[in-house]
C-alpha cells in the first residue's frame, strides 16, 4: 500500500508539473501576459531558463495564475481544466495559497 501511495503522489506531481508547463506556455503565448508575469516575478529572458530548473518554479507559476481570478479562469479554459484542478495542482507542488 505504501508503494501505491508513492505512485499516486508521483502521478499528482506529474500532472501538477504538466499543468505548470501548460500555464507557462499560456502566459508566453500573449506578450502582455508574459511581460506582467516577468515583471511580477523579477524574471527576464536572461534567467527564465535557469529558473525553470528549480522545482519551486512550477509552484510559482501556478501560484501566479491562481492569484488572479480572471487569469485563472482564462488559463483553465485554455487548458480545458476546472479551476479547482489548477488549484489542486498548485497545492500538490507545495505552493502557498494565493492571496
Amino acid at each position: 500500500m505504501h508503494n501505491s501511495s508513492k505512485a499516486q503522489q508521483s502521478v499528482y506531481r506529474d500532472f501538477a508539473e504538466s499543468t505548470a508547463v501548460s500555464a507557462l506556455s499560456f502566459l508566453a503565448a500573449d506578450a502582455r501576459r508574459l511581460e506582467r508575469f516577468l515583471a511580477v516575478t523579477g524574471l527576464g529572458p536572461h534567467n527564465l531558463r535557469s529558473a525553470a530548473e528549480d522545482p519551486a518554479f512550477y509552484a510559482s507559476i501556478l501560484e501566479y495564475v491562481a492569484g488572479d481570478e480572471r487569469l485563472l479562469l482564462d488559463f483553465a479554459s485554455y487548458a480545458e481544466l476546472a479551476p479547482e484542478a489548477v488549484e489542486q495542482a498548485r497545492q500538490s507542488l507545495g505552493g502557498p495559497a494565493p492571496v
